[in-house]
């Protein structure tokens, strides 16, 4: 039976700040070195030895606004996607679901539906595929299966699974579900840990489209109505796939577990099953989590950048565009990026989300984005600003192109750095060459364009009593952005 991936990217980032911001979250960071947590399970599925069989391309579950991200990371991957489902609003993990398994049955196909986070780190992928190729069999008999991690620690973080029958005793041991049980108090995550009967809840799934379906329609016929009317209201543009954004917004929202997977267990438990799956799982909820599963030196320091760490010891370190000297420090963390620093007790490190709450309330922007904004055609970043001026480092992928646009409150300065531009400035298009430069007046009408085949960059210079990003009029944008 074929089995069809539905991958979702539609979560915001704020536990993992600074590294993780609104507009990028944290299923786009490279938390390990070689891939980013969207590509690593994109990739999990799909490589190496004890391959899926069956394997379909896969569906992303994504907002609006981090399409262009999920499509560039899929394509830097080299594992593309069938479909990228355009979330107008978040609703959870049952709509998001729901919807996917709408548009996989719209041909009359019923496959298996393997429901992901994109944002976990799983350090053993061939483990993985072994839990996923036993959990199939079970989910094509009619079994809503999900995958319970063997826990190492009492974690109180985490949701547990507590397990019944036994389904299948070989590696990976395979039980009926007895329970789900809420996050627990230490006391009771350490008897869970002791009774070897309890497995974390990593919010992954596997099951027939149709099976699913009617589990929606029988718990949740709410949701399932409004998912119906908002894929029946929906349109398809090239990779993407819009819902209708009414109906969508009128759909409740819940997840799997509540909606339906914890009403199924204590209705008909016969038909529930949960996979062991020990494969060096994380969710990445916290820096303190990211400590414990990522490498560490001598002294327990995680390290990445350009770090000088002396006399440290149990630090996570990250660095990303200066020098970050460290003595003496013990148990912290410390986080620095281009526009911000953020150092706390790991102990702490869940309280990340507290910053980032009252940088929100004071209207601050690093909540939301990077200095280093990303963009369909590539990126900006700011280099300076100060009364009626701004400078910018721009960055355009070769083929790509900025909308043709203008702007009523700013003029601008291009200088090229690197690469061959090709500009429209009102009735004309010319080429700018490496240290050439063009001035773009306010109110006129220009585009920016690569021709070529390197990266194309420049230094953009604005003067003006306005330099919001929201000054800008859109006359044509090949990306639809409006």
């Amino acid at each position: 039976m074929n089995i069809v991936p539905i991958i979702l990217a539609g979560g915001g980032g704020t536990r993992l700040w600074p590294l993780s911001r609104g507009h990028y979250p944290k299923q786009f960071l490279s938390v390990v070195p070689g891939a980013t947590l969207l590509q690593g399970t994109l990739l999990r599925v799909a490589e190496g030895p004890q391959p899926i069989a069956n394997l379909q391309r896969p569906m992303v579950v994504c907002h609006e606004e981090h399409r262009f991200l999920v499509g560039e990371q899929a394509r830097v991957a080299g594992h593309p996607f069938e479909t990228i489902l355009l979330e107008p609003s978040g609703r959870n993990t049952a709509p998001a679901l729901t919807t996917a398994a709408l548009r996989c049955a719209s041909d009359g196909a019923d496959p298996l539906l393997l429901m992901m986070p994109s944002d976990h780190l799983v350090q053993d992928p061939a483990a993985f595929r072994r839990a996923v190729c036993a959990g199939a069999e079970h989910a094509a008999a009619g079994l809503v299966v999900t995958f319970g991690v063997v826990p190492s620690s009492p974690e109180t973080g985490y949701g547990y699974i507590q397990l019944g029958a036994a389904l299948a005793n070989s590696a990976p041991a395979v039980h009926h579900i007895a329970a789900f049980r809420e996050k627990p108090a230490l006391e009771t995550a350490q008897e869970y840990l002791a009774s070897g009967e309890y497995r974390w809840n990593a919010g992954i799934f596997l099951l027939k489209t149709s099976v699913w379906l009617a589990a929606i329609g029988r718990y949740r016929p709410d949701i399932l109505a409004a998912c119906e009317r908002a894929t029946a209201a929906g349109s398809r543009d090239g990779e993407f796939f819009r819902p209708g954004k009414a109906a969508y917004a009128e759909c409740p929202s819940d997840s799997i577990d509540y909606a339906v997977m914890e009403r199924l267990v204590c209705d008909e438990p016969a038909r529930t099953a949960v996979v062991s799956l020990d494969a060096g799982w994380s969710d990445v909820g916290s820096w303190s989590s990211l400590w414990q599963v990522l490498a560490k030196d001598t002294a327990g320091n995680v390290i990445r950048g350009d770090v000088s760490a002396l006399e440290c010891s149990n630090n996570l370190i990250f660095s990303e565009s200066r020098l970050i000297a460290a003595l003496g420090c013990e148990n912290l963390v410390i986080v620095e990026t281009a526009d911000a620093v953020m150092v706390a007790p790991r102990e702490r490190a869940q309280d990340v989300k507290a910053i980032v709450e009252r940088l929100t309330q004071a209207g601050r922007p690093e909540p939301l984005a990077h200095r280093q904004v990303h963009r369909p055609w590539g990126s900006y970043e700011g280099v300076d600003s100060g009364d009626r001026f701004q400078v910018k480092r721009i960055k355009v992928k070769p083929g790509a192109s900025l909308s043709l646009q203008m702007h009523h409150h700013r003029a601008e300065h291009w200088i090229v750095v690197k690469g061959t531009a090709r500009v429209t400035r009102g009735d004309e298009v010319f080429l700018l060459s490496e240290n050439q430069s063009t001035y773009i007046p306010l109110g006129a009408q220009h585009r920016l364009e690569n021709p070529g085949a390197i990266p194309l960059e420049i230094i953009e210079v604005q003067s003006g009593a306005y330099l919001g990003e929201d000054d800008i009029v859109r006359f044509e944008d090949k990306y639809q952005r409006t």
